[in-house]
């Protein structure tokens, strides 16, 4: 059943809210996928605070309009789901990994950072790992020479210790 206008309008207006606050949007096509799949993918998109919707192209070329992923709209072609994510890397990761599970959703394309990247650059951003473990693996780094001159310092001071008791 097609929507009038009004309902266009609404659709074009939610989805030009979401893409006005997105760093990424992943298009990937979902031909004969059953519906419970679409609803696990779509579950799964929620729980990471990725917005993902079926539309239809011309709606979605219009809400990406004037946006950073205009660009995006010349790949806006066949059935595609369209996840769209405030973070970097949430809505590349939700797709890819619903991806490697059932083959036949199809990454078509991705833009990140107002630049259109290909199944091969949706991918390198979906297994870039999540903010927290960078910043756990950043702290590590930083703690490292730190405890590495505490622990010079110890066995100096054991040293030294030694050989005034001795």
């Amino acid at each position: 059943m097609s929507l009038n206008l009004q309902e266009k309008q609404a659709v074009v207006a939610e989805v030009s809210a979401q893409v006005a606050q997105a760093q990424t949007i992943v298009l990937a096509e979902y031909r004969g996928i059953a519906v419970a799949d679409i609803t696990k993918l779509r579950a799964n998109a929620r729980n990471s605070g990725v917005y993902v919707r079926v539309l239809k192209n011309t709606l979605a070329r219009r809400a990406v309009q004037g946006t950073p992923f205009e660009a995006l709209a010349d790949k806006m072609v066949g059935p595609l789901v369209y996840g769209i994510s405030a973070d970097a890397v949430a809505a590349a990761k939700v797709v890819y990994d619903f991806a490697k599970t059932n083959d036949k959703l199809v990454i078509k394309a991705g833009a990140y950072n107002g630049k259109v990247i290909d199944v091969a650059g949706v991918s390198a951003l979906a297994t870039v790992p999540s903010k927290e473990v960078l910043l756990a693996q950043l702290c590590g780094l930083l703690q490292s020479p730190v405890s590495g001159l505490a622990r010079v310092l110890a066995a100096v001071a054991e040293k030294q210790a030694t050989a005034t008791a001795a």
